[in-house]
């Protein structure tokens, strides 16, 4: 299946999505605060930092802001994603520490913007490499937490992914998952769906029971998130955000 994330344009509109405040990107119109920052929120509200980490892998990582978090507590984080323009987005954030960009404003005209990563990351605790997360490098090995947000329901084969889960999260290990469960043909054929049919059960009960066998349930929550499409249209979701540990 072609990969659909390999324009400026996407490239730009992640990172917007990922590095710009909502005082700058609301533009004083009343966007919701709680769904801004979703990739810092995904680590932030997901991730229990009392257990300290040695090794964290960030799972189709786009262009690299919850890997980035992930550094301020574990000192060796990867972050990987299928896309080579969102990777390539993420080392220029790694190396310069902002990228200029332009994004739609209204029609033809755009909004140009800078993204800087935070204060207090140091990027030598972060890389970044391009991979398929259902056929990941059999030599990878295993992390103290891996993080996986809006990814299962874009993959084509999803299941590949998740039989994989228990190799990559060490014992006692934290798995990170958020997804809306948006099940599309155009990201996943409709037999490879994990639920979101008429005869199934609903698709986090069928997680839930794949997982069973060697992850523990601890926490779950909404987190909500806005897609920018121009200054005033947005698309609004709810990701089901869970942590998991590795028994």
């Amino acid at each position: 299946m072609q990969n659909p994330y390999e324009t400026d344009r996407l490239v730009a509109d992640y990172l917007f999505f990922h590095y710009i405040p909502h005082a700058e990107g609301s533009e004083g119109l009343p966007l919701p605060v709680e769904a801004w920052d979703f990739a810092s929120r995904l680590v932030s509200e997901l991730m229990d930092q009392s257990h300290p980490a040695r090794r964290a892998l960030d799972l189709g990582c786009a262009v690299g802001r919850s890997s980035f978090e992930l550094s301020r507590t574990v000192p060796d984080v990867l972050g990987i994603d299928f896309s080579r323009a969102f990777i390539d987005a993420a080392e220029t954030m790694r190396t310069h520490r902002s990228i200029d960009a332009s994004v739609p404003a209204e029609g033809q005209r755009q909004r140009a913007f800078t993204a800087h990563l935070p204060e207090g990351i140091d990027t030598t605790r972060t890389r970044f490499q391009t991979g398929d997360a259902m056929d990941l490098p059999a030599d990878i090995g295993a992390f103290d937490v891996v993080l996986a947000a809006n990814l299962v329901c874009r993959l084509p084969e999803p299941d590949r992914l998740l039989k994989r889960l228990p190799d990559l999260v060490a014992p006692g290990g934290q798995l990170l998952l958020a997804t809306p469960f948006s099940w599309l043909e155009d990201f996943t054929p409709r037999a490879n769906w994990i639920g979101g049919t008429p005869d199934s059960a609903p698709s986090f009960d069928i997680l839930a029971d794949r997982l069973a066998p060697h992850f523990t349930l601890e926490h779950t929550t909404n987190l909500p998130f806005l897609i920018r499409e121009h200054s005033r249209k947005y698309q609004y979701g709810i990701s089901l955000g869970s942590r998991w540990r590795r028994r």
